[in-house]
C-alpha cells in the first residue's frame, strides 16, 4: 500500500464511529458503480441460458414462496 493510503487510513479511524459508518457507505456506493465488463457479460449468458431452459420446458420454475420457505429453514 502507498504512503498516501496509509496516511489516508490512519487519518480515517481516528474519526467518530458514525463519521466512520458514513465513510464506509459513501465508498461500498462509490464502488457499486463500478461495472465489471466480464463479469456483466457472463451473467448476461447466465440468464439467456436459464430462460431458454423455462421455455424449452427443460426445468420447472419454483415460486418465490417456497424459496423463501427454503431459505427461512436453511438460515434456522
Amino acid at each position: 500500500m502507498s504512503g498516501a493510503f496509509r496516511k489516508i487510513e490512519d487519518e480515517v479511524l481516528k474519526l467518530p464511529a458514525r463519521s466512520r459508518a458514513r465513510l464506509a457507505e459513501r465508498l461500498i456506493a462509490s464502488l457499486e458503480k463500478v461495472v465489471d465488463p466480464e463479469a456483466e457479460s457472463a451473467w448476461l449468458a447466465e440468464v439467456e441460458r436459464r430462460s431458454s431452459e423455462l421455455m424449452r420446458g427443460n426445468v420447472k420454475g419454483i415460486s418465490a414462496n417456497k424459496v423463501f420457505k427454503k431459505a427461512r429453514a436453511a438460515l434456522r
